[in-house]
């Protein structure tokens, strides 16, 4: 039997012979098959059964929902741990995506099901580029190009779909005929098949309601009736996101839920402004102040939220994992709701929806990062929706700005910045050009500008937040000295040394005075200094702050915190530069060791540290060793920076050098080559 993580079997599944003769044709000959149609209408359902059919021609079936960036990450996360892979338990997910890409070509007879692979162009990413299995996709698409063999899959006919929906709503048995029902029930089924165009989704809604509420063929047909006027305005519209049919069915369970559990309903309506997928429970209870008096009352109630909960899941309408506290609702199902309110209505949770999730997403500190993580793919909803509604309140400014810091963090640069330029843009609209809030929007702006290398964009920003943090706090505040700090490592990396000493200074002794000597910001500006007498070659002066910074950071924030893997790295550098390589290599290894845990393996701090350990093996002449970290280092940075990025030129030349002492002339020559013109790009800008 295949290991699996696949869904249950469908028991009521019918019909749909000769689309799965399909798909095994497909797969057989290409080896990548893509089931495509309209939404709702059984790719999944049927994708579900082609695999549970052809268990035993495989070693592994493995299942991902493909309908956004992050719920293929969390997917490949979750294959990994079926697959017993170490990369599972990472912080960083991307270390487990990159494991399993790494499984999947080295191994055979696997199946790998992408659901919901609309975006092809996201998806294609994630597919893998050996054949040495079969990929599934159920998509929307309906050119799919060379990504895969397309195999359409098409409505019911009215005698299947009477079939399955007889069989859904427990009126036969799961393997009986249609002959087995009565005249009257198979006139009925038929023509509520009819009514919903053969669709499976609409007629499994149909079947639940009629199977939660007893109201029987008869009542829900003379229901749907009543509804027919404003539906059938807008029958024909099957290739839009939410066909008539569907929107008709969940417009009539929400009707139940609306009359008999408020609270229930207003529990969806602010759901369908959430993210669909991972819904955190933590939205609700500490976003709890912001959603009205009925989900206020609630969130805070154990027992109410969970008969809520229960009202809503008899409709199918949210699913829940207790497991993960998460909930999880229909993207469809979200499009009927918002289209059953009026704007000001949509504005009015939109607005709570956006400032629920800020109440949730924590401070971005170290020991916050699982719960930003959690909570990213909401806070990414809440900037759409901040752009769509155009909010212009603090709430929304500092939901974009946490998390940009976050993304910031952990490494993804080009993420960040759009969210630092729009909570920058609101809060000088809304709070003024001298706010504190704007100095530090303007302040992180300017540090991740300073990473990219735009020295005289990033100056601005800095000299700008300096100029607010002083005339409101005064020139002795922690704000005052945290902008020195970074404006004093700006000036370092341009070479601007005369600068770097008095406003590093200036930093340090703030904080010393009113953070004390043992804080880790303090720890910070004494690292800063060391750092320039490092690079004076006063080496005498900067061992003791390095080691002075280290004790305070470890002891103050832990020995696997990434603020003091950067004391390690630097104190490590001093040790190599006097040639006292057995006092450098446990220094590098260590801080790389808690990078690599901590920020993951494709960050670009990671790269600086393998870049180091490179080093100190070429200069011992240790080449085979310097050999694949520069490789993995260059390629971290020209995947998490920018292939023109000048730290990407330095570490072209490093592994051009190296090549060339190893007798690899001709190898070497096209790393010098882009190297050369990224310094040259570089100097012209």
């Amino acid at each position: 039997m295949a290991l699996s993580n696949l869904p249950e079997r469908n028991p009521f599944f019918t019909g749909r012979e000769q689309v799965l003769t399909q798909l095994q044709e497909a797969l057989a000959a290409q080896g990548r098959a893509a089931l495509s149609g309209l939404g709702g209408v059984g790719k999944t359902q049927t994708a579900v059964e082609y695999a549970h059919c052809h268990l035993k021609e495989y070693d592994c079936i493995l299942w991902v929902t493909a309908a956004s960036q992050e719920s293929l990450v969390s997917g490949y996360v979750t294959v990994a741990g079926l697959l017993k892979l170490p990369e599972a338990h990472a912080k960083d997910q991307t270390l487990a995506v990159d494991a399993i890409k790494r499984w999947f070509s080295s191994n055979e007879r696997w199946l790998l099901i992408l659901d919901n692979a609309d975006d092809l162009k996201m998806v294609r990413e994630f597919i893998p580029s050996r054949k040495s299995g079969h990929v599934l996709l159920t998509t929307r698409a309906g050119v799919l190009g060379p990504i895969a063999r397309r195999v359409e899959i098409l409505e019911m006919g009215t005698e299947e779909g009477a079939l399955f929906l007889l069989r859904r709503a427990k009126y036969i048995a799961e393997d009986a005929s249609i002959d087995i029902a009565v005249e009257g029930d198979q006139a009925r089924a038929k023509e509520i098949t009819t009514q919903h165009d053969g669709l499976p989704l609409a007629l499994d809604q149909a079947a639940a309601y009629i199977e939660e509420t007893s109201c029987g063929l008869s009542g829900y047909l003379s229901l749907y009736r009543e509804h027919a006027p404003e539906l059938l305005r807008r029958r024909g519209v099957l290739v839009s996101d939410h066909p008539d049919p569907v929107a008709s069915t969940w417009a009539l369970s929400f009707e139940k839920i609306d009359k008999a559990n408020l609270p229930a309903a207003e529990l969806l309506k602010f759901c369908s402004f959430l993210h669909p997928d991972a819904i955190p429970e933590e939205v609700f209870s500490e976003g709890a102040m912001e959603l009205g008096p009925e989900l206020q009352a609630l969130a805070s109630d154990g027992f109410r939220w969970n008969n809520t909960i229960s009202n809503i899941l008899k409709y199918s309408l949210l699913r829940r994992d207790p497991a993960a506290r998460t909930l999880e609702i229909h993207r469809l199902v979200q499009k009927v709701l918002k289209q059953g309110m009026d704007e000001n209505t949509q504005r009015r949770w939109a607005e709570r929806a956006v400032r629920a999730v800020n109440r949730a997403f924590p401070d971005v500190k170290f020991t916050n990062w699982p719960l930003c993580g959690r909570l990213l793919s909401q806070a990414h909803a809440g900037a759409q929706l901040i752009n769509q509604w155009g909010f212009k309140f603090p709430e929304a400014a500092r939901l974009l700005n946490e998390s940009a810091v976050y993304l910031f963090r952990r490494g993804r640069y080009t993420d960040a910045e759009a969210l630092f330029e729009r909570s920058l843009a609101i809060r000088e609209e809304t709070l003024s050009s001298e706010h504190p809030d704007t100095a530090w929007s303007l302040h992180n702006l300017a540090v991740l500008y300073d990473r990219q290398h735009h020295f005289s964009e990033a100056e601005l920003l800095y000299q700008r937040a300096l100029r607010i943090f002083e005339k409101v706090h005064g020139p002795d505040h922690p704000d005052v000295a945290w902008c020195l700090n970074d404006l004093a490592g700006l000036y370092y990396i341009q070479g601007q040394y005369a600068k770097v000493e008095p406003v590093c200074k200036r930093a340090l002794e703030i904080r010393e005075k009113v953070l004390g000597p043992e804080h880790p910001d303090t720890a910070e500006s004494v690292t800063g200094l060391a750092v320039l007498y490092y690079t004076q070659g006063k080496y005498a002066e900067a061992e003791p702050l390095y080691q002075q910074a280290l004790a305070t950071r470890e002891k103050v924030l832990g020995l696997e915190h990434p603020a003091a893997a950067l004391i390690l790295n630097n104190l490590a550098a001093l040790y190599h530069s006097q040639d006292q390589y057995t006092k450098a290599e446990p220094l590098y290894q260590r801080a790389l060791a808690i990078r690599e845990k901590a920020l993951g393996p494709d960050h670009p701090d990671v790269a600086n540290s393998l870049s180091n350990l490179a080093a100190l093996y070429y200069n011992q002449g240790q080449y085979a060793k310097a050999e694949p970290l520069y490789r993995r280092a260059l390629a971290i940075l020209e995947e998490a920076l920018d292939p023109e990025h000048p730290d990407a030129a330095t570490s072209l030349e490093s592994y051009a050098h190296l090549l060339r002492n190893m007798g690899r002339p001709d190898e070497a020559a096209p790393f010098e080559s882009r190297a050369r013109a990224i310094r040259a790009k570089t100097k012209s800008a």
